[in-house]
């Protein structure tokens, strides 16, 4: 199983979908497979500090198991130790180069540092891997709108949604994007489909805000 994390397009409302994280299926108690999955759960809930320790746990028990790494670089990137992320997605990828989820943590935490080459280059590797993901599409757009390639983002953005119709972001951030470009029907649409995805009173209040600044 594996879950998305809510990061940030950079041009955009502050929301949305980053880091992945691997579980385990049904590992037995104590072994370096079930801290792993411990972790997986504890980075799902915002435990990060507790995240680390039960994947250093998993680490010291096996120190070639990559979904661990990858579950610590998630912990370390949501709490902005970006170049620890790094990292351990360095390492998980190394054991496991076909681990998709380590390439698009990786490329997360260099949007974060704003090497957005490095970004989109993993994503690639990611949507390689495994292209019926939601994730690397949305990262790679955060790339691409960070560097002002509003096409590209808005065709990543629409891959994701086409891949997870319910991502909310998504349509928030492509809202955004179509606003930059001028196109104010697309963007009223998305905005407002955005506010039928998300129960944030904020982010409803944001939205409507530029609905009605779209619609003078």
């Amino acid at each position: 199983m594996h879950r998305g994390r809510i990061a940030l397009l950079l041009f955009a409302l502050v929301l949305l979908v980053g880091g992945v994280l691997v579980g385990c299926v049904g590992p037995a108690v104590g072994t370096a497979e079930w801290h792993a999955d411990q972790a997986y759960e504890l980075n799902n809930e915002g435990r990060y500090d507790e995240a680390i320790e039960e994947c250093n746990r998993a680490i010291e028990l096996d120190p070639n198991l990559a979904v661990a790494y990858n579950n610590r670089g998630f912990a370390y990137i949501s709490k902005g130790q970006y170049d620890l992320g790094i990292a351990d997605c360095n390492k998980a990828i190394e054991l496991d180069p076909n681990l998709a989820e380590a390439y698009n943590n990786r490329a997360w935490a260099y949007n974060e540092k704003g090497q957005y080459d490095l970004g989109i280059a993993d994503c690639n590797k990611a949507i390689e891997l495994d292209p019926n993901r939601a994730e690397p599409y949305f990262n790679r757009a955060v790339a691409y709108g960070s560097k002002g390639q509003w096409d590209l983002a808005i065709a990543d953005l629409s891959k994701a949604i086409e891949l997870d119709p319910n991502l909310a972001v998504a349509y928030s951030n492509r809202a955004w994007a179509y606003k930059l470009q001028g196109k104010k029907a697309e963007a009223i649409a998305d905005f407002e489909k955005f506010i039928t995805l998300t129960d944030n009173p904020q982010w409803i209040e944001e939205a409507r805000q530029q609905i009605g600044e779209l619609s003078k």
